[in-house]
């Protein structure tokens, strides 16, 4: 598991863009106190969910540039033209830590 930020950073119905070395962004969202991690580039376009309006009552984020949508806890496509899913992450919260399964070998969601 790999330590991407505190809960703090996340603030309640919104995301956070996380950057890491030798790989494309991630997401991580927070849906009323559960917290979410997903790849945060959306697959329809190249755009930033984080930059994109969250649903926090039917757990969705909208991307910016042609309004598809995504179900955050799934990855599933929510709305055209997004019909590719969003890679998920198996997340831990520790100490107010916020962890996810982003190793190739950890167990990640498709």
């Amino acid at each position: 598991m790999k330590q991407l930020c505190s809960t703090r950073d996340v603030p309640a119905g919104g995301c956070h863009r996380i950057e890491l070395t030798d790989r494309p962004p991630l997401a991580v969202f927070n849906l009323d106190g559960r917290f979410y991690v997903t790849d945060d580039t959306c697959t329809h376009g190249d755009a930033s969910l984080c930059d994109g309006e969250i649903d926090c009552d039917d757990g969705v984020v909208e991307c910016p540039y042609h309004q598809g949508a995504f179900e955050i806890a799934t990855g599933r496509p929510a709305g055209a033209p997004c019909s590719i899913p969003l890679r998920v992450y198996r997340v831990e919260v520790k100490d107010e830590a916020i962890y996810a399964a982003i190793d190739e070998t950890e167990a990640a969601c498709p």
